[in-house]
Protein backbone atom coordinates (compact mmCIF):
# COMPACT_ATOMS: atom_id res chain seq x y z
CA UNK A 1 0.00 0.00 0.00
CA UNK A 2 2.21 2.52 -1.33
CA UNK A 3 -0.54 5.24 -1.56
CA UNK A 4 -1.68 4.68 2.31
CA UNK A 5 2.23 4.71 3.62
CA UNK A 6 2.17 8.44 1.43
CA UNK A 7 -0.72 9.10 3.50
CA UNK A 8 0.88 8.63 6.72
CA UNK A 9 3.76 10.26 5.96
CA UNK A 10 1.59 13.20 5.65
CA UNK A 11 -0.27 12.83 8.39
CA UNK A 12 2.86 12.88 10.78
CA UNK A 13 4.57 15.31 9.20
CA UNK A 14 1.03 17.73 9.51
CA UNK A 15 0.81 16.39 13.23
CA UNK A 16 4.37 17.64 13.72
CA UNK A 17 3.61 21.19 12.29
CA UNK A 18 0.29 21.35 14.64
CA UNK A 19 2.96 20.44 17.64
CA UNK A 20 4.89 23.80 16.80
CA UNK A 21 2.22 25.91 16.20
CA UNK A 22 0.54 24.86 19.33
CA UNK A 23 3.49 25.69 21.37
CA UNK A 24 4.53 29.10 19.54
CA UNK A 25 0.72 29.85 20.26
CA UNK A 26 0.89 29.71 23.91
CA UNK A 27 4.25 31.43 23.92
CA UNK A 28 2.64 34.26 22.43
CA UNK A 29 -0.47 33.84 24.97
CA UNK A 30 2.07 34.32 27.72
CA UNK A 31 4.11 37.43 25.90
CA UNK A 32 1.23 39.38 24.55
CA UNK A 33 -0.11 39.61 28.42
CA UNK A 34 3.25 41.07 29.00
CA UNK A 35 3.74 43.18 26.54
CA UNK A 36 0.08 44.42 26.92
CA UNK A 37 1.18 45.75 30.85
CA UNK A 38 4.69 47.15 29.28
CA UNK A 39 2.13 49.11 26.84
CA UNK A 40 -0.13 50.32 29.94
CA UNK A 41 2.84 51.04 32.20
CA UNK A 42 3.93 53.48 29.30
CA UNK A 43 1.01 55.80 29.27
CA UNK A 44 1.10 57.29 33.15
CA UNK A 45 4.34 58.57 31.73
CA UNK A 46 3.94 60.25 28.53
CA UNK A 47 0.55 61.80 30.21
CA UNK A 48 2.76 63.30 32.98
CA UNK A 49 5.19 64.61 30.93
CA UNK A 50 2.50 66.17 28.22
CA UNK A 51 0.82 67.77 31.63
CA UNK A 52 4.19 69.07 32.60
CA UNK A 53 4.93 70.31 29.53
CA UNK A 54 1.69 72.11 28.68
CA UNK A 55 2.08 73.73 31.69
CA UNK A 56 5.81 75.63 30.92
CA UNK A 57 4.95 76.28 27.60
CA UNK A 58 1.07 77.80 28.71
CA UNK A 59 3.83 79.90 31.57
CA UNK A 60 6.17 80.99 28.86
CA UNK A 61 3.70 81.82 25.79
CA UNK A 62 6.52 83.97 23.92
CA UNK A 63 8.36 81.16 22.70
CA UNK A 64 7.63 78.84 20.25
CA UNK A 65 9.67 75.87 20.04
CA UNK A 66 11.06 74.76 16.56
CA UNK A 67 8.69 71.39 17.23
CA UNK A 68 5.32 73.76 16.98
CA UNK A 69 6.63 75.68 13.96
CA UNK A 70 3.70 75.97 11.53
CA UNK A 71 5.33 75.54 7.96
CA UNK A 72 1.95 76.37 6.31
CA UNK A 73 1.49 79.86 7.51
CA UNK A 74 4.83 81.75 5.62
CA UNK A 75 7.48 78.73 6.26
CA UNK A 76 9.66 77.84 3.50
CA UNK A 77 8.39 75.90 0.69
CA UNK A 78 8.26 71.93 1.03
CA UNK A 79 11.21 70.33 1.09
CA UNK A 80 11.21 66.64 2.47
CA UNK A 81 8.51 64.41 4.69
CA UNK A 82 10.01 61.51 7.15
CA UNK A 83 8.46 58.67 8.34
CA UNK A 84 9.17 56.50 11.09
CA UNK A 85 8.39 53.22 10.33
CA UNK A 86 7.98 50.75 13.43
CA UNK A 87 7.38 46.81 12.38
CA UNK A 88 8.03 43.54 13.98
CA UNK A 89 11.77 41.91 13.88
CA UNK A 90 10.31 38.51 13.21
CA UNK A 91 7.19 37.41 11.04
CA UNK A 92 4.35 34.57 11.63
CA UNK A 93 2.22 37.03 12.77
CA UNK A 94 -0.51 37.04 10.31
CA UNK A 95 -1.21 40.36 8.31
CA UNK A 96 -0.23 43.03 11.23
CA UNK A 97 3.56 43.95 9.06
CA UNK A 98 1.55 44.11 5.52
CA UNK A 99 -1.74 46.19 7.02
CA UNK A 100 0.72 48.62 8.44
CA UNK A 101 3.20 48.76 5.54
CA UNK A 102 0.56 49.21 2.90
CA UNK A 103 -1.12 52.15 4.81
CA UNK A 104 2.46 53.56 4.71
CA UNK A 105 2.98 53.36 1.03
CA UNK A 106 0.08 54.97 0.39
CA UNK A 107 0.90 58.09 2.54
CA UNK A 108 4.26 57.92 0.89
CA UNK A 109 2.79 58.18 -2.54
CA UNK A 110 0.52 61.15 -1.60
CA UNK A 111 3.37 62.80 -0.34
CA UNK A 112 5.52 62.24 -3.20
CA UNK A 113 2.32 63.02 -5.80
CA UNK A 114 3.07 66.47 -4.20
CA UNK A 115 6.45 67.00 -4.74
CA UNK A 116 8.19 66.15 -1.61
CA UNK A 117 11.03 63.72 -1.06
CA UNK A 118 11.32 61.14 1.58
CA UNK A 119 13.04 60.25 4.65
CA UNK A 120 12.54 57.23 6.26
CA UNK A 121 13.71 55.63 9.96
CA UNK A 122 13.02 51.90 10.71
CA UNK A 123 11.96 50.24 13.10
CA UNK A 124 12.30 46.80 13.03
CA UNK A 125 13.73 44.32 10.27
CA UNK A 126 10.82 43.75 8.41
CA UNK A 127 10.05 47.50 7.50
CA UNK A 128 13.80 48.08 7.41
CA UNK A 129 13.80 45.16 4.23
CA UNK A 130 10.48 47.12 3.03
CA UNK A 131 12.09 50.32 2.78
CA UNK A 132 15.15 48.66 1.20
CA UNK A 133 13.41 46.92 -0.94
CA UNK A 134 11.34 49.74 -2.73
CA UNK A 135 14.17 52.13 -2.99
CA UNK A 136 13.40 53.89 0.03
CA UNK A 137 15.76 56.72 1.94
CA UNK A 138 16.39 54.99 5.10
CA UNK A 139 18.46 57.34 7.12
CA UNK A 140 18.41 55.43 10.49
CA UNK A 141 16.98 52.22 11.67
CA UNK A 142 16.47 50.55 14.93
CA UNK A 143 16.06 46.31 14.82
CA UNK A 144 16.74 43.16 16.97
CA UNK A 145 14.88 44.96 19.94
CA UNK A 146 13.66 41.83 21.50
CA UNK A 147 10.17 41.65 23.70
CA UNK A 148 11.17 44.55 25.79
CA UNK A 149 11.90 47.71 23.57
CA UNK A 150 14.38 49.73 25.63
CA UNK A 151 14.32 53.49 25.39
CA UNK A 152 18.71 53.97 24.46
CA UNK A 153 18.07 51.59 21.17
CA UNK A 154 15.63 54.17 20.16
CA UNK A 155 16.89 57.51 20.94
CA UNK A 156 19.56 57.41 18.26
CA UNK A 157 17.79 56.66 15.42
CA UNK A 158 14.74 59.22 16.16
CA UNK A 159 17.51 61.65 17.19
CA UNK A 160 18.55 61.97 13.50
CA UNK A 161 14.67 62.82 12.47
CA UNK A 162 14.30 65.07 15.04
CA UNK A 163 17.82 67.24 14.33
CA UNK A 164 16.59 67.29 10.77
CA UNK A 165 12.78 68.48 11.32
CA UNK A 166 14.87 71.72 13.68
CA UNK A 167 17.24 72.03 10.64
CA UNK A 168 14.27 72.75 8.60
CA UNK A 169 15.34 69.36 6.41
CA UNK A 170 11.53 68.11 6.96
CA UNK A 171 8.34 69.91 7.32
CA UNK A 172 6.62 67.24 8.78
CA UNK A 173 7.65 63.60 10.48
CA UNK A 174 4.70 60.88 9.94
CA UNK A 175 4.84 58.20 13.21
CA UNK A 176 3.46 54.77 11.61
CA UNK A 177 2.88 52.16 13.86
CA UNK A 178 0.06 48.99 14.32
CA UNK A 179 -2.41 50.55 17.63
CA UNK A 180 -3.64 47.75 19.99
CA UNK A 181 -7.44 47.71 20.71
CA UNK A 182 -7.62 44.55 21.63
CA UNK A 183 -6.68 40.53 21.34
CA UNK A 184 -8.79 40.14 18.07
CA UNK A 185 -7.86 43.81 16.15
CA UNK A 186 -5.24 45.87 15.46
CA UNK A 187 -5.05 48.87 13.44
CA UNK A 188 -2.48 50.13 11.30
CA UNK A 189 -1.43 53.82 11.95
CA UNK A 190 -0.07 56.84 10.00
CA UNK A 191 -0.09 60.00 13.06
CA UNK A 192 1.51 62.95 12.02
CA UNK A 193 4.11 63.40 14.58
CA UNK A 194 5.66 66.55 13.68
CA UNK A 195 5.12 69.68 14.12
CA UNK A 196 3.47 68.84 17.62
CA UNK A 197 -0.22 69.85 17.20
CA UNK A 198 -0.88 72.42 19.49
CA UNK A 199 -3.84 70.09 20.72
CA UNK A 200 -1.60 67.81 21.94
CA UNK A 201 -0.79 69.87 24.80
CA UNK A 202 -4.04 71.48 25.61
CA UNK A 203 -4.78 71.43 28.98
CA UNK A 204 -8.13 71.01 30.86
CA UNK A 205 -9.71 73.52 33.40
CA UNK A 206 -9.29 71.40 36.02
CA UNK A 207 -5.18 71.67 34.95
CA UNK A 208 -5.35 75.15 34.07
CA UNK A 209 -6.88 75.81 37.72
CA UNK A 210 -4.28 73.29 39.42
CA UNK A 211 -0.93 75.04 37.72
CA UNK A 212 -1.94 78.38 37.42
CA UNK A 213 1.68 79.83 38.63
CA UNK A 214 4.67 81.04 37.31
CA UNK A 215 7.87 79.16 36.63
CA UNK A 216 11.57 80.44 37.04
CA UNK A 217 13.53 78.49 34.01
CA UNK A 218 17.44 77.25 34.72
CA UNK A 219 19.21 78.15 32.64
CA UNK A 220 16.20 79.54 29.75
CA UNK A 221 13.02 78.84 29.46
CA UNK A 222 13.74 77.59 25.29
CA UNK A 223 16.12 75.18 26.80
CA UNK A 224 13.88 73.28 29.64
CA UNK A 225 10.60 73.40 26.92
CA UNK A 226 12.55 72.13 23.75
CA UNK A 227 14.68 69.82 26.08
CA UNK A 228 11.27 68.10 27.52
CA UNK A 229 9.60 68.60 24.21
CA UNK A 230 12.23 66.33 23.38
CA UNK A 231 11.61 63.90 25.61
CA UNK A 232 7.71 63.66 25.42
CA UNK A 233 8.55 63.03 21.16
CA UNK A 234 10.25 60.03 22.60
CA UNK A 235 7.97 58.84 24.48
CA UNK A 236 4.95 58.95 21.86
CA UNK A 237 7.84 56.81 20.06
CA UNK A 238 8.21 54.45 22.55
CA UNK A 239 4.29 54.02 23.71
CA UNK A 240 4.33 53.45 19.72
CA UNK A 241 6.65 50.54 19.55
CA UNK A 242 4.90 49.62 22.76
CA UNK A 243 1.79 49.05 21.04
CA UNK A 244 3.17 47.59 18.13
CA UNK A 245 4.74 44.92 20.03
CA UNK A 246 1.57 44.22 21.69
CA UNK A 247 -0.05 43.99 18.50
CA UNK A 248 2.55 41.68 17.36
CA UNK A 249 2.37 39.42 19.71
CA UNK A 250 -1.99 39.07 19.92
CA UNK A 251 -1.50 39.15 16.33
CA UNK A 252 0.90 35.89 16.16
CA UNK A 253 -1.28 34.37 18.75
CA UNK A 254 -3.81 34.27 16.42
CA UNK A 255 -2.01 33.46 13.81
CA UNK A 256 -0.84 30.20 15.56
CA UNK A 257 -4.24 29.51 16.60
CA UNK A 258 -5.43 29.97 12.99
CA UNK A 259 -2.53 27.32 11.66
CA UNK A 260 -3.26 24.84 14.83
CA UNK A 261 -6.93 24.56 14.09
CA UNK A 262 -6.14 24.13 9.93
CA UNK A 263 -3.79 21.38 10.72
CA UNK A 264 -6.26 19.61 12.97
CA UNK A 265 -8.70 19.74 10.20
CA UNK A 266 -6.29 18.51 7.18
CA UNK A 267 -5.11 15.85 9.89
CA UNK A 268 -9.08 15.00 10.03
CA UNK A 269 -9.25 15.10 5.97
CA UNK A 270 -6.08 12.73 5.55
CA UNK A 271 -7.24 9.98 7.90
CA UNK A 272 -10.52 9.81 6.32
CA UNK A 273 -8.60 9.47 2.70
CA UNK A 274 -6.76 6.95 4.42
CA UNK A 275 -9.34 5.41 5.72
CA UNK A 276 -11.40 4.88 2.40
CA UNK A 277 -8.18 4.10 0.61
CA UNK A 278 -7.51 1.43 2.64
CA UNK A 279 -11.11 0.01 2.91
CA UNK A 280 -10.97 0.04 -0.94
CA UNK A 281 -7.61 -1.77 -1.02
CA UNK A 282 -8.93 -4.70 1.30
CA UNK A 283 -12.70 -5.10 -0.31
CA UNK A 284 -10.42 -5.01 -3.55
CA UNK A 285 -8.30 -8.20 -1.94
CA UNK A 286 -11.55 -10.01 -0.84
CA UNK A 287 -13.15 -9.59 -3.95
CA UNK A 288 -9.92 -11.18 -5.79
CA UNK A 289 -9.58 -14.00 -3.19
CA UNK A 290 -13.73 -14.48 -3.62
CA UNK A 291 -13.40 -14.60 -7.82
CA UNK A 292 -10.25 -17.23 -7.41
CA UNK A 293 -12.20 -19.38 -5.04
CA UNK A 294 -14.98 -19.20 -7.41
CA UNK A 295 -12.93 -20.16 -9.97
CA UNK A 296 -11.15 -22.88 -8.68
CA UNK A 297 -14.46 -24.72 -7.59
CA UNK A 298 -15.82 -24.48 -10.74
Amino acid sequence: MAVGKEIRGKIKSVENTKKITKAMEMVAASKMRKAQERMRAARPYADKIRNITAHLAEANPEYKSPYMRDVAKGGPAAKAVGFIVVTTDKGLCGGLNTNVLRVVTNKMKEVQAAGNAIQAVAIGNKGLGFLNRIGGNVISHATQLGDAPQLEKLIGPVKVMLDAFVAGKLDAVYLCFTKFINTMKQEPMVEPLLPLAPQRLEQTAAEKKQYGWDYIYEPDAPTVIDDLLTRYIEALVYQAVAENMASEQSARMVAMKAATDNAGTLIGELKLIYNKTRQAAITKELSEIVSGAAAISG
